[in-house]
């Protein structure tokens, strides 16, 4: 298959790409290399497939750029998960993350409309459930109330995703992505903000009392997942892709000083605006229409992340 990964240069693109080409396929990454975050870190990402993939940089929100994209190649699939990411940051750049995650998703979803490509893999989140109260969460639980403008711009993708599967009949995965972790995972994630904190005798900062609780889905799963959802004829879908385990942050900390063998500093904050109390997925649909079975449990993909982050440590 010619497939086109947006934000393949991120955390998840670039091992969703490296999968993608062991297996042979062909692959065209499409990323704006932002300064969200060190964009070196991103070009290091793909550094094992850049004499394999094809690397476009551009913003998503270009519809003139991307459509001179779309008609130089004839692509099958397209894997969208470029977007402006994170709850927090999103509180204060509601203009941006609304400008990028929804119109950029209208206009890759209209040109796959237009060129005729039938296979589309939307990247949404675990966010979009807010502050629900049935848990673990289900895909049919009703979504009326995002708490974080970056959740409620991923309920939006999902809503114009379901638009163009009834109107013109694409096939339209939606996965809701639940708290990713692994190698690469981006600095400002919990996991890789308490390992730097730790490994610098620095104060890990912990938002309210630590009794936050979150499922934790390591990156090897998350490819599983949608590696799955592109091989698989699925219609329209929207599917949860987690580990079906919650750990506690104060637990996670405790992991994290038990694995490095070293303390951590904790530093008690107020609660964050746009945080909920706990994401936990319910993978029954995932199991079922995807043979989805996670298999990195957190302590070992927290030993694995920590060995990633020793061996990259002049580069931090």
């Amino acid at each position: 298959m010619n497939i086109l990964v947006t934000g393949g240069a991120g955390f998840i693109g670039s091992h969703v790409v490296e999968q993608l080409c062991a297996r042979n396929e062909t692959v065209t990454v499409l990323d704006d290399f932002n300064d969200f975050y060190q964009p070196a870190s991103k070009y290091r990402n793909l550094s094992g497939v850049a004499n394999r993939a094809t690397i476009i940089t551009t913003d998503i929100r270009d519809a003139g750029k991307l459509r001179e994209i779309f008609q130089q190649t004839r692509f099958d699939a397209v894997i969208h998960l470029a977007a402006r990411t994170g709850i927090r940051p999103s509180l204060t750049q509601a203009r941006l993350y609304t400008d990028v995650n929804i119109t950029g998703t209208q206009n890759l979803l209209e040109l796959a409309h237009e060129f005729g490509i039938k296979k589309f893999i939307f990247a949404s989140s675990s966010s979009v459930y807010g502050v629900n109260q049935r848990v673990p969460f289900r895909e049919d639980d009703s979504l009326s109330h995002p708490i974080s403008p970056y959740a409620a711009t991923k309920l939006a993708g999902e809503a114009l995703a379901h638009v163009y599967h009834h109107l013109y009949q694409m096939e339209i995965v939606c996965l809701r992505f639940f708290t990713v972790y692994g190698p690469r995972q981006r600095p400002d994630l919990a996991i890789h903000k308490f390992t730097r904190a730790i490994f610098a005798g620095q104060p890990i900062e912990l938002f309210g009392t630590g009794a936050t609780r979150r499922d934790y889905t390591h990156i090897t799963d998350i490819v599983q997942g949608v590696l799955a959802a592109l091989d698989r004829p699925l219609g329209f879908e929207i599917i949860n892709l987690g580990d079906a385990r919650t750990v506690e942050l104060r637990e996670l900390v405790a992991l994290l000083e038990k694995i490095t063998g070293r303390h951590a500093d904790i530093r008690n904050l107020p609660d964050q605006p746009g945080d909920v109390p706990i994401t936990f997925a319910n993978i029954e649909k995932a199991r079922r229409l995807l043979d989805y079975r996670p298999r990195v449990a957190i302590e070992t993909g927290l030993a694995g992340f920590i060995e990633w982050f020793v061996n990259q440590s002049p580069q931090q």
